[in-house]
């Protein structure tokens, strides 16, 4: 016996979770498959970051729709997600830096991009007077900020049983194949079968994809973060640097956050991450670098999460050219959270519809499939 659903969705992560609600929505039958349990790796370790700041051209637009849901989150799933728009920097240190970011701005704005503008020295201190004296300006994304993850997921879940989608946790695909018009999904003896099937699997994601015949090469990323202990709010806006890997935020409960990229110790085999110290305290010299004051601060957790990579840093998202009724939504390369609601969207048109007015063009699986990616510009 199988169980039989109009849509599968492999992946238990936000954005899987994600197209199962927009599909559920549009009144399809939805059995969701998590191979551990829900938000377990990328979802559940991410920094929340909601940016359009530094977005590759690629995901912009669909970056735009989607803060745009952002501001408007309660509406989508009965929660904001702890989203709060306190807008996103990107600070530079020298001459050289700052005139570079300045022709990004330029290039973006002849692009009909308004996301992104240029800040001096004193407007950068009226919106984070704690910064270092030695920071020249900046770009700044007023619409931008940062989540909840864990309200985010939970509001998800919640969201999506509402809507009548099976959730099964602790249930991997073994096997993979099309029959007639028909996936067929097996965990061991347990079999699931639907003809439309969204491949939301995360890092695991590649080895989905090559089960139903688009081999996409992958790689894993574990992105390393930082939380220390509770402090009195001194900073609003996120920010990053254009000369280092930073991200820092202080989050609704006090506690900074900084991340930004660096790597640490990936197994995907044994869906485990190990924390590389050394690179961890340059994460932890840029943040001092950028905030002296902050020096004196106990670390109080790290962690590391588990994410695929694609070779051009631009997410994929979009149907198999090769598999009818697939969707594929995978490689975040650490920055997928801000597109969770947007792709949703996307997905539930493309497989229903065969079309979207999402223009999400430029992360076609098929750049992968057809030849070389084709070179970016792209921020991690």
């Amino acid at each position: 016996m199988s169980d039989i659903a109009d849509a599968l969705v492999i992946g238990g992560g936000l954005h899987g979770l994600s197209s199962a609600l927009q599909l559920a929505r549009r009144g399809v039958s939805v059995i969701l498959l998590e191979r551990s349990r829900i938000g377990r790796h990328s979802s559940g370790a991410s920094a929340a970051g909601v940016r359009t700041l530094g977005r590759a051209r690629e995901e912009m637009p669909a970056a735009l729709v989607a803060m745009d849901m952002w501001h408007n989150m309660e509406g989508l799933v009965g929660d904001d997600c702890g989203f709060h728009a306190n807008g996103q920097l990107l600070i530079a240190e020298t001459d050289a830096e700052l005139e570079d970011l300045r022709a990004k701005v330029d290039v973006l704005r002849r692009d009909g991009f308004t996301n992104e503008e240029m800040i001096g020295a004193n407007a950068l201190r009226e919106l984070v007077p704690a910064i270092a004296p030695h920071v020249l300006g900046g770009i700044y994304a007023r619409k931008d900020g940062a989540a909840d993850p864990h309200k985010t997921l939970a509001a998800y879940l919640r969201a999506v049983r509402n809507a009548g989608v099976t959730v099964l946790e602790g249930v991997g695909v073994t096997q993979l194949e099309r029959k007639g018009s028909t996936w067929h999904v097996r965990n061991g003896a347990r079999t699931f079968e639907a003809p439309l099937l969204v491949n939301a699997a995360g890092a695991w994601a590649g080895q989905i994809a090559a089960m139903a015949g688009d081999f996409i090469p992958l790689e894993t990323k574990a992105s390393m973060m930082i939380v220390t202990e509770r402090i009195a709010p001194f900073v609003r806006p996120t920010v990053g640097a254009a000369g280092r890997v930073l991200s820092f935020k202080q989050t609704n409960q006090g506690t900074l956050l900084i991340g930004g990229g660096q790597q640490g110790r990936a197994d995907l085999e044994n869906e485990s991450t190990e924390i590389d110290m050394q690179r961890l305290a340059k994460s932890a010299a840029a943040a001092l670098a950028i905030f002296p004051s902050v020096g004196r601060l106990r670390i109080v957790r790290t962690w590391a999460g588990l994410e695929a990579k694609t070779s051009d840093y631009v997410a994929i998202a979009g149907l198999s050219p090769n598999a009818p009724g697939l969707m594929h939504q995978f490689g975040f390369c650490g920055h997928g959270f801000q597109l969770v609601p947007v792709l949703g969207v996307a997905a539930a048109d493309l497989l229903l519809d065969g079309r979207t007015d999402i223009d999400i063009s430029g992360l076609s699986p098929a750049r992968f499939l057809n030849g070389e990616p084709r070179s970016t510009s792209a921020v991690g």
